[in-house]
């Protein structure tokens, strides 16, 4: 090559590289415009990467994106744009949009209209018309102060999984509704006892729960069956039913087991009587020394639940009801509401505290119904409540800035096809934090190792009390290896950090073979440690290896530390035929 053809292929690469160079500048433009923010904290990136390798995953796929919101700049993406299986995360987009198109101050009205007349002595010559309002709270768990009581471990979960009631009369608000029908002059009622739940029209059944959605839910649709064992194994078991109805009557089976053993109780057969009651029979075993356990039953028909207990609380308020409270004719369908007197009405708690109880606690059967509410009151759609439901759902998330159509949700609660990225939940959460009712929805998140569903993850982590976040799973059976399979795990939320920032992230992992219920518990652990290290990223050097700030007490009665029914289930070995399970409980 002689020096005249060097210079100019010199030239030419010269001018090539200042083409690609300024090619590459107006990519970077239209990346920094289209794309999010790459990965800026290489070390926590790195911390994450090495928390996830390891054989448990190694068949899996992780997706990660941690965004530090006070910087304004994305610290981590793993698979920031994949959609994962979300479990119960779902819930933070049901119910924070729920909180949007219902309003946080929203209260649900449950009144009681008459027909026919009232006599000079008090004698109803009608019916009695309890028009249900989609309350999901016509229970025990109303307090005086107008928030809503919950454990830590829901009793709708309560059986093969821990769980408990809260301390509340069941029967409380239609003891409450009852007094009212008292106190405006009726003695007496010569006719019926009708629950209306024209508000919307389903048969469906919650999947996790196998609990019906219905316009109406006293005491979650559920009847408590709380067990007490013997002093010794192979004693009796003494029952106690909550609330104690017509409806349902229980041959108990159940025995005492040997001291320290885990109670496990359930339905093995359940007949329905010409009557319309139920008769089960309830078989396992309680651990010896007067321990106590509780199993769900779940009701099949809510607004026939629902009239035997507002009968049951008219006798308790002195009122008689004469004629048979059943009409074989339908009494419990809707009716139109021609020549109805009001009465009486209940008033819920504000909508907000309704949130803050389901996403706290994992409420399946609350946030299933969700969607319904959010169509029939404000779609105002009874024949398709849900679909229209989730149609106002998107139009928020549209004219916010979101894009749903990159993501799938079916229900309410999270159940199978429910889909999310990290990106679009970490998106979603920062939407959330301007909206007016963004600080409450914080708040109504479980906290690290303090309450909710993470009341026992990371207790001597230096990010206890620091991370407000919602749990999430999805698992079914792996009947082949008799073992179970974790198609989804997440957590998404916040992290306070030691530095004053505030971050938001999304942890998922997908399609983990796990060998029993015990190991999903510390899958879930390894996504609370990627929140706990983002939030150890911020501290600073010096405080850094100070130990975390002391508990704050809890919430008596309600927020329990306990741990979710998730993370603790019956004893059995690894490769027994696994049962098959639809999202477990409290995630």
């Amino acid at each position: 090559m002689n020096s005249d053809a060097f210079v100019c292929v010199v030239r030419f690469k010269s001018t090539l590289e200042r083409f690609l160079r300024r090619v590459a500048a107006l990519l970077c433009i239209a990346f920094a415009i289209t794309l999010p923010a790459a990965a800026q904290d290489a070390a926590l990136t790195q911390r994450i990467l090495q928390m996830v390798d390891r054989p448990i995953f190694r068949h899996s796929t992780v997706g990660v994106e941690v965004y530090d919101q006070t910087a304004g700049k994305t610290l981590v993406t793993i698979n920031p744009q994949q959609l994962f299986t979300a479990g119960s995360t779902t819930k933070l987009v049901t119910e924070g949009s729920a909180l949007a198109l219902l309003g946080e101050d929203f209260r649900f009205h449950t009144r009681v209209f008459y027909t026919g007349n009232i006599t000079e002595d008090g004698t109803l010559e009608g019916n009695l018309i309890l028009v249900a309002g989609g309350d999901p709270n016509l229970s025990g768990r109303v307090m005086p102060d107008d928030t809503l009581d919950f454990t830590a471990r829901d009793h709708a979960y309560a059986g093969l999984l821990p769980g408990n009631s809260v301390a509340g009369e069941p029967l409380r608000v239609m003891k409450e509704l009852a007094s009212g029908v008292l106190m405006r002059g009726i003695w007496r009622v010569r006719g019926n006892i009708i629950v209306d739940t024209s508000l919307f029209v389903t048969d469906q059944i919650e999947p996790a729960t196998h609990t019906a959605i219905s316009p109406v839910m006293l005491n979650d649709n559920v009847i408590d069956v709380i067990a007490t064992s013997a002093r010794n194994e192979g004693g009796p078991v003494a029952i106690q039913i909550a609330p104690e109805l017509p409806y349902l009557k229980v041959i108990n089976h159940v025995r005492t087991g040997k001291p320290n053993s885990d109670a496990e109780m359930r339905f093995t057969s359940d007949v329905l009587e010409a009557d319309g009651s139920h008769t089960v029979v309830i078989e396992g075993n309680v651990p010896a020394g007067r321990e106590t356990a509780q199993a769900a039953y779940k009701v099949k028909d809510p607004a026939r639940y629902a009239e035997e207990g507002f009968h049951q609380a008219l006798r308790w308020a002195g009122v008689v009801v004469q004629s048979p409270f059943v009409d074989p004719g339908g009494a419990t369908a809707p009716r139109a509401a021609e020549n109805r007197t009001f009465l009486v009405e209940h008033v819920s708690p504000p909508f907000k505290e309704e949130v803050k109880l389901t996403l706290k606690v994992s409420q399946n059967l609350h946030a299933a119904t969700t969607p319904f509410l959010v169509g029939s009151l404000v779609g105002h759609n009874s024949t398709d409540a849900q679909l229209h439901g989730l149609a106002l759902e998107h139009h928020f998330l549209a004219e916010n800035g979101l894009d749903p159509e990159s993501v799938s949700q079916l229900d309410g609660e999270g159940g199978v096809g429910s889909a999310f990225s990290p990106d679009f939940m970490v998106r979603y959460l920062e939407m959330i934090s301007h909206r007016p009712y963004g600080r409450w929805f914080y708040e109504c998140l479980p906290v690290l190792g303090r309450d909710g569903t993470l009341a026992e993850i990371l207790q001597d982590s230096p990010a206890v009390g620091h991370v407000h976040a919602k749990t999430g799973s999805y698992v079914v059976s792996n009947t082949l290896n008799g073992s179970v399979m974790l198609l989804g795990k997440g957590l998404a939320g916040y992290v306070d950090g030691a530095n004053g920032h505030r971050l938001i992230f999304a942890a998922f992992v997908n399609m983990v073979p796990l060998h029993n219920m015990d190991e999903v518990s510390d899958v879930g652990d390894v996504l609370a440690k990627i929140a706990a290290a983002a939030y150890e990223s911020t501290v600073p050097p010096q405080t850094a290896n100070k130990p975390p700030a002391a508990k704050a007490p809890t919430r008596t009665p309600g927020k329990v530390s306990a741990k979710p029914a998730a993370h603790k289930t019956t004893q059995r070995t690894a490769r027994k035929p696994a049962k098959k399970i639809l999202k477990p409980a409290q995630n």
